[in-house]
């Protein structure tokens, strides 16, 4: 697990923080699993005397799957790996670009406009 975090790293805009309506990337090894969800509520568990949260995760499939996991802070903003019934996961949300970043790119590979021609054409009458 440890290798394909520092693989993300290299290749996705991560975010320091995890907030509700974020996108995060969650993986785990067993079932194996990368995937995007959408972050739901983060509700503090007032159960516990230690800091848990019950955050809800949206997991962008088709059917669209809902799940409550409770976690630590560090667990659910990619400080730590963290297990599951003894199964490495990895939580963290992403930077989504700006309007502006994301228009960059089409942008610079756009081709110039057309030159400007005029040409003459008759133009007839019609009754």
């Amino acid at each position: 697990m440890e290798k394909l975090v520092a693989e993300l790293k290299q290749i996705v805009a991560f975010k320091e923080d995890t907030n509700e309506g974020d996108i995060v990337v969650v993986a785990a090894k067993e079932p194996q699993l990368l995937i995007y969800a959408a972050v739901g509520e983060i509700v503090r568990d007032e159960t516990r005397k230690d800091e848990w949260w019950h955050v809800t995760l949206h997991f962008l499939a088709i059917p669209l799957q809902t799940v409550v996991w409770t976690l630590r802070e560090p667990q659910f903003t990619g400080v730590e790996i963290f297990t599951m019934g003894g199964n490495p996961h990895f939580i963290k949300a992403i930077a989504l670009p700006t309007q502006t970043d994301s228009m960059e790119p089409l942008k610079s590979k756009q081709a110039p406009p057309p030159k400007k021609t005029v040409k003459n054409t008759k133009l007839t009458k019609i009754k």
